[in-house]
């Protein structure tokens, strides 16, 4: 009977080793790299925000406060001609009521690696049918109406995109 017992407890921690080696294996293949990227992301990444006056002060101050996301790493587009503050940006915020008739062009400069985020309250009405076509056929492109939604597709957003150092 101890026999059998001890045959039990050998195959058990066989069993036990395998498992805990397939969990190692599998944390190393898939959770630990999208932690790495996330890192890296709140270390490094830059965030263009395409907004202008109170509306930006408002989105930084949103990012900053969350204790995600440094200062230093949030650039301000507040014009057609501060478009060239973004090319070092991998990821795009664009407040839609200030940039709704530009956003063509926002999306001509994005690189198809990047992330846009379009930031659209429905306060300040609805994006057309067309530019929601434009939005939807791209890569990489979110639309969020609600503050809370925002921080979390900015999240998203830095784990699916890579990073380019």
């Amino acid at each position: 009977m101890l026999e059998i017992i001890d045959w039990i407890g050998r195959i058990s921690a066989v069993v036990l080793v395998i498992a805990i080696l397939a969990g190692i294996y599998g944390w190393s293949r898939g959770i630990i790299p999208a932690m790495v990227r996330l890192g890296n992301g709140f270390a490094k990444r830059k965030i263009a925000i395409f907004a202008k006056g109170d509306q930006f002060i408002s989105l930084r101050d949103l990012l900053v406060d969350s204790k995600l996301f440094k200062a230093k790493n949030i650039v301000q587009v507040s014009s057609k001609s501060d478009f060239g503050r973004a090319e070092q940006s991998t990821l795009y915020l664009v407040f839609w009521p200030d940039w709704q008739k530009e956003l063509t062009e926002i999306l001509q400069s994005k690189k198809d690696s990047d992330a846009l985020i379009v930031y659209a309250p429905q306060e300040f009405g609805f994006i057309p049918k067309e530019q929601m076509s434009d939005l939807s056929s791209r890569r990489n492109v979110m639309i969020t109406n609600f503050r809370g939604r925002l921080l979390n597709d900015l999240v998203v957003s830095m784990i699916t995109t890579s990073y380019e150092q």
